[in-house]
Formats: C-alpha cells, sequence, structure tokens
C-alpha cells in the first residue's frame, strides 16, 4: 500500500437548510480535491418518501413531469456548487444528463435501435433558469433506470475552482454545432473538454434547438450500404466522430495526442471490437484512458457511438503518464489501466474480469449452489484490489477516489455493491452516480461497471 499522503480532498454537505436532501447511501454531493469539484448525480427525491412531494404535487396539465423534476434537480445542484464555493455559471466545466429510456432493453439494442426517441426540450427550458448562456459540453443518453422510482432524470457535473476563466468553443464550421445549445468545446487552464460528439451531420440537417426527440441525419460519411456485407457501421461512424473531434480540439487549441480520458456511448456490446479497431488507428501510441459504456440511448436515430473526451492543451503545464499496474488484469481493448495528469487520475473501464477478458473466476453463483455467495459484493471486492494496484502504481491510494459513476445491469446488484465499496472509504465517500443500464455488459457476468477520477496529492 502506498504511504498516505496529506490531502486537500474533502466533501462538501450543504445542508437541509439550502434544501438539499441527504443521500441515503454512502456518498458525498460534492468532493473539493485541488482545483477540481465533483458534484454527485442528482435525482428528485427527497431519499424519505420517494419523489420529492413538491414533484408529485405538480399539475402535469400546467407542467411536464420532466420539467418539475428538472427544477427540482437543477436547484438542489445549484445550491450543492454554491456551497462548494464555485459558481454554476462561472466555473462548471462539463455536464452529464441521463434520461430514463423504456426503449433501453436488449430487443431493441439487439436490432441497432440505440435512438430514444426521447422529448427532452421540457428539460433544456429549465436549464435555462439556472445555467446562462452557453451551457459547458454536455452528454445527453437515454438509460434503463434509476434509483428512485418514478425519477425521469439525473445530473452531475464538474466544476474548476482554479482562479480561471471558461474559454467555450462552438464546432468549425465544417463539422456543425449540435442544436442542444451547449459548447462543442471548454477551454480552462491546461485543460479541454468537448461534448459527446455524435455521427449525426448537424449542417445537412439541424434539429430544432428545443426539441432533441427528433432524429438526426447519419452523415454519408458514416453511413453504410446495409446491402454491401463487408461495410462495417460501426467502424465508420467511430471513425467520423472522431474526424470531428479532432477538428472541435484542434479550434479549442490541443490535438488528439493529448487526449487524457475518453468517454464511449455504445449501443449493443458486440459494437466494442468495431469500435477498437478504430480507436487502434488514432491513437496507435499511449492511448487516452477510457471508458466504454453499452446499452446507451442515443439522441439521433442511426446513431451506434457517442464519443466525448478530456485533454490537456498543447501548452499544459502540466504532463500526462499512462499507467499500467502489474498486478491488475489486462485491459479490455487499447487502453492503459488510467492515465495520470497533473494531480488527477483518470481510470478506463474497471469490472470484475480477468486478463482474458471474460469474468474472473468466483463472481457468480454455482448453478448447484445458488443460495451461496453474494455476486455484487464479489465483484466489487475483486474491482477494489484492481483499483487499489492501479492507485499504488500511480502513487496514490483508493480513499482520493473523487468521482465514481457506477452502470449495474440490474439493481438487485446495488445494495450489496455499494456496502462493499464504502467499506473502503473511512473519511468523505466520493461523489456518487448510479444507473442501470437495459442490459449485460461487454464482459458477460458482470453486473457492475465503474468510471472513476482519483486525486494524488
Amino acid at each position: 500500500m502506498a504511504a498516505k499522503k496529506k490531502s486537500d480532498r474533502e466533501s462538501v454537505w450543504p445542508g437541509l437548510a439550502s434544501g438539499v436532501p441527504k443521500p441515503l447511501m454512502p456518498y458525498s454531493p460534492a468532493i473539493k480535491a485541488g482545483d477540481w469539484v465533483f458534484i454527485a448525480g442528482t435525482i428528485a427525491s427527497d431519499f424519505a418518501t420517494g419523489l420529492a412531494p413538491e414533484v408529485k404535487a405538480a399539475n402535469p396539465l400546467l407542467e411536464n413531469e420532466l420539467a418539475v423534476q428538472s427544477r427540482y434537480v437543477l436547484r438542489n445542484l445549484h445550491n450543492t456548487i454554491k456551497a462548494s464555493g464555485v459558481d454554476t455559471n462561472k466555473d462548471m466545466v462539463r455536464m452529464w444528463q441521463w434520461f430514463v429510456d423504456e426503449k433501453s432493453v436488449p430487443e431493441e439494442f439487439e436490432a441497432h435501435d440505440h435512438w430514444t426517441g426521447l422529448d427532452i426540450s421540457p428539460y433544456m427550458h429549465v436549464r435555462k433558469e439556472f445555467v446562462k448562456g452557453t451551457p459547458p459540453p454536455s452528454s445527453y443518453l437515454g438509460v434503463r433506470e434509476l434509483l428512485c422510482y418514478g425519477t425521469k432524470i439525473e445530473v452531475d457535473m464538474i466544476c474548476l475552482n482554479d482562479g480561471g476563466k471558461n474559454e467555450l468553443f462552438g464546432a468549425p464550421a465544417d463539422v456543425g454545432n449540435s442544436p442542444a445549445g451547449h459548447a462543442a468545446a471548454l477551454r480552462r487552464g491546461d485543460w479541454i473538454f468537448t461534448h459527446a460528439e455524435s455521427p449525426v451531420d448537424w449542417k445537412a440537417g439541424a434539429l430544432s434547438p428545443t426539441h432533441l426527440g427528433d432524429p438526426g441525419p447519419i452523415a454519408k460519411e458514416a453511413y453504410t450500404n446495409p446491402d454491401l456485407w463487408y461495410e462495417s457501421a460501426v467502424e465508420k461512424q467511430t471513425d467520423y466522430v472522431l474526424q470531428k473531434l479532432e477538428k472541435i480540439v484542434k479550434a479549442a487549441g490541443s490535438s488528439l495526442d493529448r487526449t487524457v480520458k475518453a468517454d464511449v456511448h455504445i449501443g449493443h456490446p458486440s459494437d466494442f471490437p468495431a469500435m477498437d479497431r478504430v480507436w487502434k488507428r488514432w491513437f496507435p501510441k499511449d492511448p487516452p484512458a477510457r471508458v466504454v459504456i453499452p446499452y446507451m440511448g442515443m439522441g439521433a436515430r442511426g446513431s451506434r457511438i457517442e464519443i466525448a473526451l478530456t485533454l490537456l492543451t498543447k501548452n499544459a503545464k502540466i504532463t500526462k503518464t499512462t499507467i499500467m499496474a502489474k498486478d491488475a488484469p489486462k485491459p479490455l481493448g487499447h487502453e492503459p489501466h488510467a492515465v495520470k495528469a497533473g494531480k488527477y487520475l483518470f481510470f478506463s473501464t474497471q469490472m470484475a474480469n480477468d486478463s482474458t477478458g471474460n469474468l474472473a473466476a468466483g463472481m457468480v453463483r454455482h448453478p448447484s449452489f445458488p443460495w451461496y455467495n453474494s455476486p455484487g459484493q464479489a465483484q466489487m471486492r475483486y474491482m477494489m484490489k484492481n483499483i487499489n494496484a492501479i492507485c499504488e502504481a500511480a502513487d496514490t491510494t483508493v480513499d482520493q477516489i473523487c468521482r465514481r459513476v457506477c452502470f449495474h445491469s440490474d439493481f438487485q446488484w446495488f445494495a450489496e455493491s455499494i456496502e462493499e465499496w464504502a467499506r473502503y472509504f473511512p473519511g468523505d465517500k466520493p461523489a456518487s452516480t448510479t444507473i442501470r443500464l437495459g442490459g449485460p455488459f461487454v464482459v458477460p457476468g458482470a453486473n457492475t461497471l465503474l468510471d472513476l477520477i482519483a486525486y494524488c496529492p
């Protein structure tokens, strides 16, 4: 175990006086670590009766239910950000928006229908009440379920508290801006964040800025002829998305080889190999940390992949270091275990897999002994052993993890999983977002997938 160093990592608890309810489970509403502030995912629950009373009491004929929930969520996030000593409009650098999507079921993804068909315009209208001007780079994704019945949206974010200023960038003219109204990229000090880019040609058929439920046309460069069996739609779309991101990050003052972390959202788990083949061409050496999340509902018909990046600027004073831990299993694809950049450690996908890419031994119940073992606990314990090895290789410790986004194949694994997780954090627990996806993961039998960022004091 690496020697514990003095750390300025601390939790933020806004308190009931601010209207922000205390979480039921072991996580912090926000974690401040160095110059970064990690805000936990927030849903429209009071954590006592289920949906918050004001949400349940709203007249659905006077205001859309998603709008009512969005206002509750964004108000609590705004108050949490304020309690953290930062400003929603000056210091927020990245947003994630997760929408419950009833189409996020295996049958839909098997048919490669990843379009949610959701109308999220009520949320977009409410967001303007809290986020003035152009929002930071964002992701909007459909998921199967959230942790409270009836909740429709969860939002989490990252803010910076370095005394700097956000510089926002739209997409270059030959790429076209998403109609969602957010920035394509944001630059703050040594860092650049991009939105989740898709294979849609926004120039050819931009959607109404207030209605993302309509499908957008896939760019001809990313389109495959379904009558040609030797063309791969996922490969063409991945290549096209990275072409667009290359132009976006260049305009913001960086290049793809400066990428620290990639969020890759795919439809079906079987899309992973095609995506990975393209990834190797674009990142032949020192690839970034990468978290690949399947069963993601997407905002345009025909889209098979969306990618968001975190990068260093060309002239960044800090450097990035590839982390490979000798005591952790081989990564699933063309990615390292993690990338360290300055005081932050960005992990690649964490699941209970071994070095062959299959589920590690002992991670599920034996069919002859169906009442033995706790797979949620066992898989989390196995992952934490690997995470500890990666932290040691990066000269930090597990208790310095700040941000946790946890995806489950089924919420039956949630309670035992998070109880095991909490044992590794005797002090301030990481900010956390927990989501159920619409099917099994890339590793068959895995019940939990983690996306993590840690602090390196």
